[in-house]
């Protein structure tokens, strides 16, 4: 499974603003990593999003967002957005600040590389 680089490039632009963002290729797509949490992402075209349980059925009720199934069970928290939810610059930084600020609740996760 490939994923759109074009998409990446954009998220690798807005994740530039935020310190300690990493990008990690995973699960066929390349995903977006704050504070050590997997926060958004990319498989195929679509925008995957860490919106929390809290926030989960707000995000399903926006255009154009169905929930995350990757294994072919929905994840809980999760969410896919197609490409028309994130066409502009500003629509992806919004849905990459709900992953944001969903991580920013979770305890400190430690690096698992810096380990000995």
């Amino acid at each position: 499974m490939a994923y759109d680089e074009k998409v990446a490039e954009r998220l690798s632009k807005v994740f530039s603003e935020h310190k300690g963002a990493q990008e990690k290729k995973m699960f066929g797509g390349i995903a977006y990593m704050f504070k050590n949490h997997m926060c958004v992402g990319v498989v195929d075209d679509l925008l995957m999003v860490r919106v929390g349980p809290e926030h989960y059925e707000d995000a399903l009720s926006e255009a154009h967002v169905r929930p995350m199934d990757f294994t072919g069970r929905p994840m809980k928290g999760y969410v896919y957005v197609e490409p028309a939810g994130f066409k502009t610059d500003r629509s992806l930084r919004e849905w990459v600040q709900k992953g944001v600020e969903f991580v920013e609740t979770l305890p400190p996760k430690e690096n698992k590389k810096s380990k000995l």
